[in-house]
């Protein structure tokens, strides 16, 4: 039983750490409906508390990933909402569209974190 809730316990915190992420981050929820691969009705759900994320699912793996973005892109700009947004919105030559447009599909998701993670070892 033990296990169950720990379980419960993570899903839990990481589906509320994917809708604070999208929401600091000014991604609507259809934009991160399409980065965790589900619809945007079950965001809805998953943003009121009546759905949770699956643990060892794919939507499980992409939103830990969206979450891990949205870290180290906090970590980069000190936690500035403001920058953090302008960054993920603007033009992005180094990833060749702007972020927030590479992350709706899992490989550009994972591009733009390699791309933090590079950017996060020069500071």
């Amino acid at each position: 039983m033990a296990q169950a809730a720990r379980h419960a316990q993570a899903a839990a915190v990481l589906s509320r750490a994917t809708v604070r992420a999208a929401e600091q981050l000014d991604l609507p929820q259809r934009d991160l409906a399409q980065v965790i691969g589900v619809s945007p009705a079950t965001v809805s759900r998953l943003a009121a508390g009546s759905w949770r994320l699956a643990e060892g699912s794919k939507t499980w793996e992409l939103a830990a990933a969206f979450v891990r973005l949205y870290r180290s892109l906090a970590a980069i700009t000190g936690g500035g909402t403001e920058t953090m947004r302008a960054w993920l919105h603007s033009d992005n030559d180094a990833l060749g569209a702007r972020p927030a447009e590479r992350i709706v599909r899992a490989e550009g998701l994972f591009d733009v974190l390699r791309y933090l993670d590079g950017a996060r070892g020069r500071i």
